[in-house]
């Protein structure tokens, strides 16, 4: 998993960088995440807008 781009989990389409996306996730715990990027990579689950908008969002 390591380097991967992360990827819809509903159509498995990869996210692309300026891409609007949403992101199921548990709110962190700790204080001080500085590594927002890697921390979404590594605990979220990414949704596209368009299967997001298919679902009723």
């Amino acid at each position: 998993m390591f380097g991967e781009e992360p990827k819809c989990m509903k159509c498995g389409n990869e996210i692309e960088g300026g891409e609007m996306v949403y992101i199921k996730m548990r709110y962190p715990k700790r204080k001080g995440m500085t590594e927002v990027k890697a921390y979404l990579k590594n605990e979220g689950r990414f949704i596209c807008e368009d299967c997001f908008q298919q679902n009723g969002g």
